[in-house]
């Protein structure tokens, strides 16, 4: 049986500090934003990948076969975290080579790491 969250048993306004926060909270676009932002983080084959990508630049035959996946399905996850501003790359010469779009990124993904190894 599960048991509810533990809630206030009086009805009891801290109206001030409502306002105070409301003051400072973004905007409900830049919500559904961040939302976007940690749904890329959701599918484990791009989280696996922003991994590896953590590690060192790579082509996407590298990846591929770091993951035991085609091509194809890299380049499809690879196109949705383009999308999201994760990734970047750079054409040299037939190579295409990924890596991780700034610091930031690396950041969020070290930040989880330690979150769940707590």
């Amino acid at each position: 049986m599960k048991k509810n969250a533990p809630v206030c048993e009086q009805e009891i306004k801290h109206t001030e500090l409502v306002k105070k926060i409301r003051r400072v909270m973004p905007k409900d676009e830049d919500f559904y934003d961040l939302a976007d932002l940690y749904k890329m983080f959701a599918d484990s084959t791009r989280v696996r990948i922003l991994w590896a990508l953590s590690c060192q630049e790579m082509c996407v035959c590298d990846i591929a076969l770091l993951l035991g996946m085609t091509k194809s399905a890299i380049s499809h996850q690879l196109r949705a975290l383009r999308l999201a501003n994760l990734v970047k790359y750079v054409r040299r010469g037939k190579e295409v080579y990924y890596s991780l779009a700034d610091d930031h990124v690396k950041d969020i993904f070290d930040k989880g790491f330690e979150h769940i190894h707590e």
